[in-house]
C-alpha cells in the first residue's frame, strides 16, 4: 500500500485526464525519500511515484536528484552521501526489471558531494559513480542562500557565495575529468554567481534548476513584476553561456510565491499555465528549446498541484511550438544532457 500525501484530498478536487498521452516525456528532476520531515509526502518511493505516473502521461524515463535521503549512518562523513546513491540505484534497478511498468524511474542519478573538500572530493565522486552502476550522471550541491530570515537557506546551510569559494572550485574541477555535469540550485539573486562559475568552467555542463529560483516571498512578496524584470535580465545573461541549460519547473515551491495552497481546491493545469506563462516563455526564448527541459520537481511541487496537472500545464504552455521543439523540451534535451 502506498503512502498518501497529506494534501491528497485537496488534490483530488481537481481531477484531470492527461493531454496528448502519447508524447514521450523524460522527467529530469524528482526525488525519492523516506522519513521526510515537513512537506506533503513523508515517503516517496518507486511505488508512490508510479501512483503519480498512473495519471496517463507517457513518462519513459526519469532522473533522480539528490535530496539528503538514506545517508549512511556511519563511516567517514564525506562517504556517507554514497548511501543515497545506493538507495536510488536500488529503486532504479527495480524499475529496470520491467515488472513495474514501462517507465524507467531513476535511469539517471544526480548525486551529491561536499565540493568544498577540494581535491580530496575525488574519492567521493569515484565512490558515487561506482555505487550508481552507470547511472550517476552529475552532482548537485545546493547553494540556496539569502540574507532575509524569511527566505530559507538550503538544508545543508551553505555559506554565502558558495560558487565563488576557492575550496569549492578546487572540488568542482574534479567533475570534468569524470564526465559529470553540475546541477545549479540557487535563487535568482545568486544567478550572477552561477554565471561566474559557468564562465570559469566552460567544459562542464551546468543545469540551472527551477527557472533559476525566482523568489516571491519575504522581501519579494507582492513584487512579482519587479522580480520578473530583475530575473529576466539575469536569465538573458546566463543563457548566453553555451554550457548552461535550464530546467523549467519548480513553480509548486512556496518560495516562488504563487500561494497555491490557499485555494479551496488544487489549481487546474490552465490555472498553472496562466500564472506561470511569462516565466516559462521568457526562459524558452532566452535558452532555446534545445537547451530547455520541463521538470516535475516531485514530490516537492506536489504541495501546489498534481503530477497529471503539472505536465498538462507544460503541454498547454508549449502549444505554439513545433513538434521538434516540444520533443526537445519534454524529452530530448534531458536525455541528451543526462546521457540516458
Amino acid at each position: 500500500m502506498t503512502t498518501r500525501s497529506t494534501n491528497q484530498d485537496w488534490l483530488a478536487r481537481t481531477p484531470e485526464t492527461a493531454l496528448e498521452p502519447d508524447l514521450p516525456i523524460c522527467d529530469p528532476h524528482h526525488h525519492l525519500w523516506d522519513f521526510r520531515p515537513g512537506g506533503v509526502q513523508k515517503r516517496y518511493f518507486l511505488d508512490e511515484m508510479l501512483d503519480d505516473l498512473a495519471g496517463g502521461h507517457n513518462v519513459v524515463s526519469t532522473v533522480f536528484i539528490e535530496c539528503g535521503t538514506m545517508l549512511r549512518a556511519d563511516g567517514p562523513r564525506p562517504m556517507r552521501f554514497v548511501g543515497e546513491t545506493e538507495f536510488a540505484n536500488g529503486q532504479a534497478a527495480m524499475s529496470a526489471s520491467g515488472q513495474y511498468g514501462p517507465a524507467r524511474v531513476a535511469a539517471g542519478i544526480v548525486a551529491t558531494a561536499e565540493l568544498m573538500a577540494g581535491d580530496s572530493v575525488g574519492a567521493v565522486l569515484d565512490a558515487q559513480i561506482a555505487a550508481g552502476n552507470g547511472r550517476v550522471k552529475g552532482i548537485r550541491e545546493g547553494a540556496f542562500w539569502h540574507p532575509s530570515p524569511e527566505v530559507r537557506n538550503h538544508r545543508t546551510e551553505p555559506p554565502e557565495g558558495l560558487f565563488g569559494r576557492d575550496d569549492f572550485r578546487a572540488g568542482f574541477r574534479q567533475l570534468a575529468a569524470r564526465g559529470l555535469s553540475f546541477d545549479m540550485l540557487c535563487y535568482h539573486t545568486q544567478i550572477p554567481e552561477a554565471i561566474d562559475l559557468a564562465r570559469a568552467f566552460p567544459g562542464t555542463t551546468m543545469i540551472l534548476n527551477h527557472l533559476g529560483g525566482p523568489i516571491g516571498i519575504g522581501p519579494y512578496a507582492g513584487k512579482a513584476d519587479e522580480v520578473f524584470a530583475d530575473w529576466r535580465g539575469k536569465i538573458d545573461a546566463i543563457a548566453a553561456l553555451p554550457n548552461v541549460v535550464i530546467k523549467l519547473g519548480g513553480s509548486g515551491m512556496d518560495v516562488m510565491g504563487h500561494d497555491w495552497e490557499s485555494r479551496p481546491a488544487a489549481p487546474s493545469s490552465r490555472d498553472v499555465a496562466d500564472a506561470t506563462r511569462r516565466w516559462y516563455e521568457h526562459a524558452i526564448q532566452a535558452f532555446g528549446p534545445e537547451r530547455c527541459m520541463f521538470e516535475s520537481n516531485f514530490p516537492v511541487d506536489k504541495s501546489g498541484f498534481g503530477y497529471t496537472v503539472v505536465w498538462n500545464s507544460f503541454k498547454i504552455l508549449s502549444e505554439g511550438y513545433s513538434a521538434s521543439e516540444r520533443a526537445a523540451m519534454f524529452h530530448d534535451t534531458a536525455a541528451r544532457v543526462y546521457r540516458l
